[in-house]
């Protein structure tokens, strides 16, 4: 927990600075309430409050969110922060749907641990089982759901996980200590949708949030028929319930969240495009801290000041993202968007109902590992790593998880492998120390020069990366 002790976080929840939300959570023990440390409400004593990781840790403790500063809408992952590596990765996993789809034991196998040993690491850093963050998460996104959306109960039950009413009803009442009408009745937004139907949540973020830059990289490099970035809007084809839809995020009107427009059956796949959202625009990033550390660098300084809050842009598929780096390689920023829409309009399958130029989704790895990837105009060398990848993909690996997965495969090499751990496996160290631009904008003369040079940098030179970027293409 930001490597605090209890008096820090005791004067840090004392002073009502909102930077420390979503660091940690401040559990009352004479209300038996948990809040935000910007809580406005009085200032409880020294010896009455306790301090948590994350809210399934103050939940488990029998703790409920206060009604206030609604500490379960904080936006960020507060765990992961300062945690080891491998429970910050499971989090991202859980956050993504992980063990909606397979257990605990199926979990640890991806992150290359024994599930008793993750339990361990959950227990040790964060107070809470992984189970226990799931339902959290699950309980938490239900209650957004009902505060933000006219959705029936029925349909905010599904898109919670939960099997039944009787389970959603029943885990509201423990987890709020109130019904599903209740929490309705009490939530301070009006349910949104547009004339389309488009279901509207708000996706909660740390200030400052540097929207047009990364907006900007999204931009350069959006893929003809599948993504759209317009008048301030991103907007992209995805898949939900086995039917295609889309989304389209802008900023919303004020600080502190972006607005999400969802036009999907709003199914159990909800959830997971929430939390794709949420990665592809690195929302639950610490900014204050991540620019604390590079502007100690002459280097970057400037750049820091210039460019506040600056993110590394996501992906909204794992397996997209890497497809996408293997076009990229040796090739310019405009050449291999240049293929990805080749590939996409050869291989994608067609939506029903075109919108605004989203007329396909991207291929799947089915489609990919048996397809003619070389007809677009690709190198047989890399068309034969796309399709490597595929047949992985489709045999239910995800190589695009870890570096070593990438290099793995033929004709990928540390540049991409570094790129895709950036973005898709949302490692904030990585750095693709080979790539020309970097080389260049840097003025290093060889990839270990940069290498040594990023050594400051460290554990944010994935954010370093962007920030080089982004002054490479203002000059």
């Amino acid at each position: 927990m930001m490597s605090l002790d209890a008096d820090a976080m005791y004067a840090a929840m004392a002073s009502r600075d909102r930077r420390f939300e979503g660091q940690f959570v401040v559990g009352v023990r004479t209300t038996g309430i948990y809040c935000r440390p910007g809580c406005p409400a009085r200032i409880p004593k020294r010896d009455n409050v306790r301090f948590y990781a994350c809210t399934a840790a103050a939940q488990a403790d029998g703790l409920r969110p206060c009604l206030r500063c609604r500490p379960d809408a904080a936006p960020g992952t507060p765990a992961a922060v300062g945690s080891p590596t491998t429970v910050a990765r499971a989090l991202r996993l859980i956050a993504q749907g992980a063990l909606d789809e397979s257990g605990i034991e199926a979990l640890a196998e991806r992150l290359g641990v024994t599930d008793r040993h993750l339990r361990r690491l959950f227990d040790r850093h964060l107070g809470a089982s992984p189970l226990a963050v799931a339902r959290t998460q699950r309980a938490h996104f239900a209650r957004k759901l009902l505060e933000e959306t006219a959705l029936p109960m029925t349909e905010v039950a599904g898109a919670a996980g939960f099997a039944s009413l009787r389970r959603f009803n029943d885990a509201m009442r423990a987890t709020f200590h109130a019904t599903p009408s209740e929490l309705r009745r009490r939530g301070s937004r009006s349910p949104s949708s547009d004339d389309a139907g488009a279901l509207g949540l708000s996706l909660p973020l740390r200030e400052p949030f540097a929207y047009e830059e990364l907006l900007a990289f999204l931009a350069a490099r959006a893929i003809p028929g599948v993504e759209r970035v317009a008048h301030g809007t991103y907007a992209r084809t995805v898949t939900a319930g086995g039917r295609a839809g889309s989304i389209e995020v802008s900023r919303a009107p004020g600080a502190g969240a972006l607005s999400l427009q969802v036009r999907a059956a709003p199914g159990a796949d909800l959830f997971t495009l929430v939390a794709r959202a949420r990665a592809l625009f690195d929302l639950d990033a610490d900014p204050i801290r991540i620019d604390a550390q590079l502007a100690r660098d002459a280097r970057l300084r400037r750049s820091v000041r210039t460019h506040p809050g600056l993110r590394v842009p996501g992906a909204w598929d794992g397996f997209e993202i890497a497809v996408r780096a293997i076009l990229g390689q040796q090739v310019s920023v405009a050449a291999a968007t240049t293929l990805a829409g080749r590939l996409v309009a050869r291989f994608g399958e067609p939506v029903d109902a075109p919108m605004d130029g989203l007329t396909h989704l991207f291929p799947t790895p089915d489609v990919l590992a048996r397809a003619d990837v070389a007809s677009i105009g690709l190198p047989r060398a890399r068309a034969e790593a796309i399709r490597q990848l595929a047949r992985a993909a489709a045999d239910g690996e995800r190589p695009f998880e870890s570096v070593d997965g990438m290099t793995r495969l033929p004709g990928v090499g540390a540049w991409t492998a570094a790129y895709v751990a950036m973005r898709a496996g949302r490692d904030p160290d990585a750095f693709p120390s080979g790539d020309l631009a970097l080389l260049r904008v840097s003025a290093s003369p060889s990839s270990r020069a940069l290498e040594a040079k990023s050594e400051a940098w460290r554990p944010w030179r994935a954010y370093a990366a962007v920030h080089l970027w982004t002054k490479g293409a203002a000059t």
